[in-house]
């Protein structure tokens, strides 16, 4: 049997208020305001203005565990009145961001279903999927996944390669595998809408929830057209601030829901190519310049893009090997090793290698004449199949001359994959000498991305 009762409730709410929007109650008794203050229960008595004000316009409400466990012994009796006070046909999502090993696990589940009562929980699932089991195991209960959450330093795990792509996005393709009764969703901030396209893409089906709309200042719009299910459903949009701090709570949640209906009757907005989303990256790092250049081939040039720059910005870098891992991962023979052109590609084809798990080598461009003079840097062995990692190419010499010098090793060499083709002619010279060119951009895509900045 698949049981979705939590979604299938979060569906009919949905159909009920004509919106997606989620109220987030988190109450901060220094930003309490003063209307309240002179209530014997102040903190209650703002949560039900709140809970009040949006009755009919909010499909969820999402209190934040956090608030409440701060307050000691008062702020456990100020959840449970809380979510008494929800409703009982509006879904209740407890965030929690629960995850450990499976018993302490079990004991979460127990709580947030059997104590709080509430209709679903955001888990962190990065402990694996034993560590949600006990949740997902609640047939009608929901489960929200930490996916790509809404802090600024969201990237730095989520956004790490894993093989081919980004860690955020392997969650979001594997999560169908993770409950054998289809509740489960994820969670994906509004401050990296980019990011809600990509999960969208990946896993068409699940539910959305979205934070950081209002106060953190995510983009509502954007991401609402971004996350939606070509059925016009499938994302909740989460604010807090932005309503209980508003002069009037009512007029806030108004206009919160009117923007969340109008995005979701927009048309969606697809994710944009990983390799244009560089182009801003290149340009932030002062990578791409315009005046007259001469170029490595002899040619000259009114454009010079110098992708070494982005070593001093690791979040490009990982973006950069997520792109590269991608392109390998799609060719239809395999290779063993990655191959850097000396020397301006060696740090692109460092962290490809880390993203790929294929050992680094390289080619040198001159012999030592000390030590053990190894034409080729690394482990390798001939009839190995190596891929050639260059940063650009312009007529494609610098490829050519690395490909000869492994050849002669007796490393095998058909492919050559770069971020940018200056469209000069290097795809049909590699071509003749046997080798495939796999570029992410053209120089005209990135010249045209520039004119819309």
């Amino acid at each position: 049997m698949v049981a979705k009762d939590f979604f299938g409730k979060l569906s009919e709410s949905v159909d009920r208020t004509g919106s997606a929007l989620c109220v987030g109650l988190d109450p901060r008794p220094q930003n309490l305001p003063d209307r309240f203050k002179l209530f014997s229960d102040p903190l209650l008595e703002w949560n039900l203005h709140v809970i009040e004000s949006t009755e009919g316009l909010a499909a969820a409400y999402k209190p934040n565990i956090a608030f409440y466990e701060a307050l000691g012994r008062a702020g456990f009796d100020l959840l449970k009145r809380t979510i008494d006070a929800i409703p009982l046909d509006t879904p209740v999502i407890l965030d929690a961001k629960r995850g450990d090993i499976g018993s302490t696990a079990e004991a979460y589940a127990r709580a947030v279903f059997d104590v709080w009562g509430v209709d679903a929980v955001t888990v962190n699932p990065f402990l694996g999927r034993d560590s949600i089991k006990p949740f997902v195991e609640r047939v009608d209960k929901g489960v929200f996944l930490l996916c790509h959450t809404s802090n600024q330093g969201a990237s730095d795990v989520q956004e790490v390669p894993s093989p081919v792509e980004p860690l955020y996005i392997r969650m979001a393709r594997e999560i169908h595998r993770w409950s054998d009764y289809g509740n489960v969703g994820l969670v994906v901030g509004a401050t990296f809408p980019e990011s809600i396209a990509y999960v969208r893409e990946v896993s068409p089906e699940a539910w959305m929830l979205i934070p950081g709309v209002g106060a953190q200042g995510g983009d509502l719009e954007r991401a609402v057209r971004s996350g939606k299910r070509s059925d016009g459903k499938g994302v909740l949009v989460n604010v807090s601030r932005g309503i209980s701090l508003a002069p009037d709570a009512r007029e806030a949640a108004e206009q919160f829901h009117r923007r969340i209906s109008e995005a979701l009757e927009s048309p969606a907005l697809p994710p944009e190519p990983l390799a244009l989303t560089l182009v801003d990256d290149l340009f932030e790092l002062g990578a791409v310049q315009f005046g007259d250049f001469l170029l490595a081939s002899g040619r000259r040039s009114s454009v010079y893009i110098d992708l070494r720059r982005i070593i001093g910005d690791p979040g490009t870098m990982r973006k950069m090997a997520s792109l590269y891992a991608s392109q390998i991962a799609g060719m239809p023979r395999k290779p063993d090793l990655i191959a850097a052109v000396p020397y301006g590609a060696l740090p692109i084809a460092t962290v490809v290698s880390q993203a790929t798990g294929l050992p680094l080598i390289y080619p040198r461009k001159e012999v030592k004449d000390h030590g053990t003079r190894q034409p080729i840097e690394g482990v390798y062995s001939a009839g190995k199949r190596a891929v050639l990692v260059e940063d650009l190419v312009t007529s494609g010499g610098s490829v050519l001359e690395a490909a000869e010098k492994l050849r002669s090793e007796g490393i095998e060499v058909t492919d050559a994959v770069v971020y940018l083709d200056r469209e000069s002619g290097a795809g049909e010279r590699l071509r003749e000498a046997g080798i495939s060119l796999h570029a992410a951009l053209k120089l005209s895509q990135l010249l045209e991305r520039a004119k819309s900045r």
